[in-house]
């Protein structure tokens, strides 16, 4: 894997991990974008699904989200309201991202819990 470095438009990155983290990075946002990579949800359908999330925590995730163009807010007009998220385009790039993510996490939990259990004999 190489990239010419001296072509990379940095806009106040330090490096493209960087930039990269800074759009999926938090406790929430992998998750979020794992939920929507399976299909368009609700926001209390992703409230159900992400235990441990506060709504003021997933309003902010979300808006974050949108506003770097990696989800989209779908207001139907209808009474009651209808609000739908899901990725755009842009978005379903970090799919790959996600899966891999989740098979490491899938692969590793017992090592991390077994290193932390360790951690704290020490």
């Amino acid at each position: 894997m190489k990239y010419d470095l001296t072509r990379w438009e940095p806009h106040g990155y330090s490096c493209p991990v960087e930039a990269a983290v800074d759009v999926v990075g938090g406790k929430w946002k992998s998750v979020i974008l794992y939920q929507l990579s399976k299909e368009r949800r609700r926001f209390n359908e992703l409230r159900r699904l992400i235990p441990g999330v506060t709504q003021r925590m997933l309003t902010l995730q979300l808006r974050e989200l949108e506003r770097d163009g990696i989800i989209h807010r779908e207001v139907y007009k209808q009474v009651p309201p209808k609000v739908e998220y899901y990725l755009t385009p842009f978005g379903e790039t970090l799919i790959p991202i996600i899966e891999l993510m989740f098979k490491w996490g899938y692969d590793h939990t017992d090592k991390i819990a077994e290193a932390r259990i360790q951690a704290e004999k020490e």
